[in-house]
């Protein structure tokens, strides 16, 4: 029974993607905060019409003082609104403000469909159908300004039109089941418009994020590209201290096209991904690891950064030297790494990625260099054994 209403209430308010929950809480407080103040000053307006229209035969607390009570909340949220309040100033302030906007809403309609229900009960015969279609208007458009917030749009649905509801269709009278069969089937046909409106709304911030994934990140590895690379090391630039100086590393990878060769492309984007899932391991929080395309990478560590520019190649290297198994194959990794440090070696980015550039294809060269020299080695020593 339990996993029953779990899964309805599931259906009924699906919840809302975690990667775009934050951005759809502040547009739908956003939205929100500008609707609702034409909607509370609207129904404050109303409430004149609906002191004179109030049933003679009710008793003086439901024909004034419900009214009043309904316009003051009114105009305590028209005021609320209209304050210097920035409801989306974080997605925990937005959902604050709609938390706070779903019990005010509930509340007010709440006020409203009890006095809806004492006053038609009250009222002479020729009278009763004004107060449901009274009650309609207003809490079908109080509705449809909730729209994206499902929880606070049924909560109006339940405790706004489904009393009066009831309370038509068991009062045998067939013009009463008209009136109710007209509020069911808008009513209905308001939440399915909600509904699709809001599925639409979650479905397209879904696919911004993930064309801003696709645009800020790489599509092999989910490490940041080049582009955003270069936007966060020149606003780290803008806003450092030269009492606190910051490092840039570029990493290659040696021998990375002989595995391709050997072992077949999808061997080596596997290799990559596994490279890159250390490097970020490595770095932390305090460190951003991009792709820069290949078998290439760049680190950016904070002033905060455990690793020092001096550690930050040791710390790099240790991550790799461990083999990596990929499809059953063990692949070692070597690497080379040039390292620039902020003002020391260049106070731009260019210049900055120029230094730790210069410097990884330095240590390259004297590795190859090193290698040609130990493989010339070995074989003069072969052919003075033999």
């Amino acid at each position: 029974m339990q996993s029953f209403i779990r899964q309805f209430l599931k259906r009924l308010i699906p919840p809302v993607p975690e990667a775009v929950r934050d951005e759809f809480a502040i547009l739908s407080a956003t939205r929100l905060q500008n609707q609702s103040r034409a909607l509370f000053l609207a129904m404050f307006l109303t409430i004149p019409f609906v002191l004179y229209a109030s049933s003679v035969g009710a008793e003086p607390w439901i024909r004034y003082g419900m009214p009043l009570a309904m316009g003051s909340c009114c105009l305590i949220g028209y005021i609320s609104l209209i304050k210097d309040r920035n409801a989306s100033g974080s997605p925990d302030q937005a959902r604050q403000f709609i938390a706070e906007a779903t019990f005010f809403s509930a509340t007010i309609c709440g006020l409203v469909s009890i006095w809806c229900v004492l006053s038609y009960v009250h009222a002479p015969e020729n009278m009763k159908l004004f107060y449901p279609f009274t009650l309609a208007m207003g809490s079908l458009t109080t509705i449809y300004t909730l729209a994206t917030i499902r929880l606070a749009a049924i909560l109006n649905i339940i405790i706004g039109i489904m009393p009066i509801t009831i309370i038509l269709l068991l009062s045998g009278d067939p013009l009463d089941w008209s009136a109710a069969a007209s509020l069911i089937m808008v009513t209905t046909f308001l939440y399915r418009l909600i509904t699709q409106q809001n599925d639409q709304f979650i479905h397209m911030l879904v696919l911004q994020n993930d064309m801003s994934e696709l645009a800020h990140t790489d599509p092999l590895t989910g490490l940041f590209n080049r582009r955003v690379l270069a936007e966060k090391l020149a606003r780290q630039i803008d806003g450092g201290d030269h009492e606190r100086p910051f490092s840039v590393a570029l990493l290659d990878l040696d021998g990375f096209k002989p595995v391709n060769d050997q072992f077949g492309h999808p061997v080596g984007d596997q290799l990559l991904v596994e490279v890159a899932r250390r490097l970020r391991q490595t770095c932390g929080d305090n460190g951003i690891v991009a792709r820069m395309g290949g078998d290439e990478f760049a680190i950016l560590l904070s002033p905060e950064s455990a690793i020092t520019d001096t550690a930050c190649a040791d710390h790099l290297l240790a991550a790799l030297v461990p083999p990596c198994v990929v499809q059953d194959h063990v692949i070692r990794v070597r690497a080379s790494i040039g390292i620039a440090t902020w003002p020391v070696d260049g106070k731009s980015a260019n210049s900055l990625l120029e230094a730790a550039d210069k410097q990884l294809y330095a240590v390259k060269d004297y590795s190859a260099k090193a290698q040609h020299f130990v493989a010339k080695k070995a074989k003069k020593l072969r052919t003075t054994t033999g």
